[in-house]
């Protein structure tokens, strides 16, 4: 992999808590899909993942600030990414952030 110039903060912090936090793990699942299929060709990945641990990071950086109880749920998941891009791949994590986006657009109506 080669590096890539991303900014560690890429996307826009405000316009992001705006989002409902299923509408956040939808995008994640997005990058998180993504990422894993990047990989799984033999492609780079490395911009998507940056794109992902981004969303996460941000994510998480505004349930920590409102003392969320999902704060844990959403970085076990980013850990459960982690583990199936390096580790062991586990198709889990993509059913996992299908189910949100799922309940996302139920939501919306």
């Amino acid at each position: 992999m080669h590096p890539v110039n991303i900014p560690p903060y890429a996307i826009n912090r405000d316009r992001w808590n705006q989002l409902t936090i299923l509408e956040q793990l939808g995008n994640i699942g997005s990058e998180v899909g993504r990422t894993l299929k990047l990989k799984q060709r033999g492609e780079d990945f490395e911009p998507a993942l940056i794109r992902a641990l981004d969303l996460f990071s941000a994510t998480t950086e505004l349930l920590i600030s409102q003392r969320s109880h999902r704060t844990k749920e959403v970085m076990r998941a980013r850990d459960q990414f982690l583990q199936a891009l390096f580790v062991k791949e586990d198709p889990s994590i993509e059913t996992y952030f299908v189910q949100i986006a799922i309940a996302a657009r139920n939501r919306r109506g």
